[in-house]
């Protein structure tokens, strides 16, 4: 009788553990079921999602780890009228910075014309490495999209190798192609804006100072490498400003008829023409940045840069290097994390916009 009773209990457990079981199974296949319903429902919500959701359904129930989105790279512009020490700034912050200049001056991209286009000699780079100096041969064709693949392509060597980039230059169009217009570059980069600014006035009386040393330089030789009689002025590199100012008085330079006085007039006034021509394309530069800051909303540091161009010598250095300077390189150390800003807002500039003349369309 004890036998068949613990035989019996055997048995009922058995049967009772196959029911546990049974409805476990149909409780595990009710829950797969109803999150395939919803999941159907919901997956079209999740697909058109720009990312991944953090909860799962499709391998179970988990939670996906949160990924933050790409830390942007920093890229340094150093913007300013034409004569304002763009090449200077670069170079003084790439030897504080550990830095690479990349050049974003539409005319000394092109191979040739070193002096008329004021590129900066080997000496002067102090062995900081430049790129887009030279590169393209004077006849081509080169627009913005093409400078925007380059430069993408030398900020990314750059960074790749551990060092800034700074990117340096009076071409404003290609500028605002790079920042506002390429996608890529936009999505990939954060950029710190610095802008040199001078006084007009003071600016040209540099500018003239500066063309006048460019003629003792070999100004007029170097233009006449690049005269054509039948030569187009409106492509490559024949575009910048020095080389159709000359184009007259190469035309006459030989002809017998004129005398050596009226060639030598001839030659003053055109080098009057860069002088003017010069200052027109620093006015149009100076309106263009101010322009992208009103218009795009850009942060642009301005460095006010009228002191050091006032002095001389020793007391302009050390302006330079008080004003223009130091203040950059605190502004970049912050735009790198680096360290506070305290830098005062500088006084606004004494050159107004009502002092820029109208311009029409300007070579360079």
């Amino acid at each position: 009788m004890l036998a068949i009773s613990k035989q019996y209990t055997q048995s009922y457990k058995k049967r009772q553990h196959m029911v546990i079981t049974t409805n476990i199974m149909f409780v595990i296949n009710l829950t797969n079921t109803t999150m395939n319903i919803v999941l159907q429902h919901i997956a079209p919500t999740f697909v058109s999602c720009k990312h991944q959701p953090l909860i799962n359904f499709r391998d179970g129930l988990t939670i996906d780890p949160f990924i933050p989105p790409r830390r942007k790279d920093k890229v340094v512009i150093v913007m300013g009228a034409t004569g304002t020490g763009k090449s200077r700034l670069s170079i003084d912050l790439a030897k504080h910075f550990s830095a690479e200049v990349v050049n974003s001056d539409k005319m000394q991209i092109y191979d040739g014309l070193d002096i008329i286009t004021n590129k900066v000699t080997d000496k002067e780079t102090c062995g900081i490495q430049h790129h887009l100096l030279s590169i393209i041969d004077p006849n081509e064709v080169f627009t913005a999209t093409d400078f925007c693949q380059c430069a993408t392509k030398a900020v990314d060597s750059i960074i790749s190798k551990g060092q800034l980039p700074i990117i340096a230059g009076g071409s404003n169009s290609y500028i605002k192609a790079l920042v506002n217009d390429d996608i890529e570059f936009k999505s990939r980069y954060e950029c710190c804006f610095l802008w040199i600014d001078v006084n007009l006035k003071i600016l040209q009386r540099f500018v003239s100072e500066r063309v006048d040393k460019m003629v003792k330089e070999g100004l007029v030789e170097e233009a006449r490498e690049f005269f054509n009689p039948d030569g187009d002025y409106t492509s490559g590199i024949r575009r910048a400003i020095g080389v159709p100012e000359m184009h007259q008085y190469f035309i006459n330079e030989n002809n017998k008829m004129i005398n050596e006085d009226t060639r030598d007039k001839m030659l003053q006034i055109a080098i009057e023409n860069i002088k003017v021509n010069t200052y027109k394309l620093a006015c149009c530069q100076r309106q263009n940045i101010l322009r992208l800051e009103s218009q795009f909303e850009w942060k642009i540091n301005r460095l006010d840069a009228t002191e050091a161009f006032e002095k001389k010598g020793i007391e302009s250095n050390q302006a330079w290097h008080r004003i223009v300077y130091e203040q950059s390189t605190q502004i970049v150390r912050h735009f790198r994390g680096e360290e506070l800003l305290n830098i005062p807002s500088p006084p606004p500039s004494s050159s107004s916009t009502s002092f820029l003349p109208k311009v029409a369309t300007m070579t360079h």
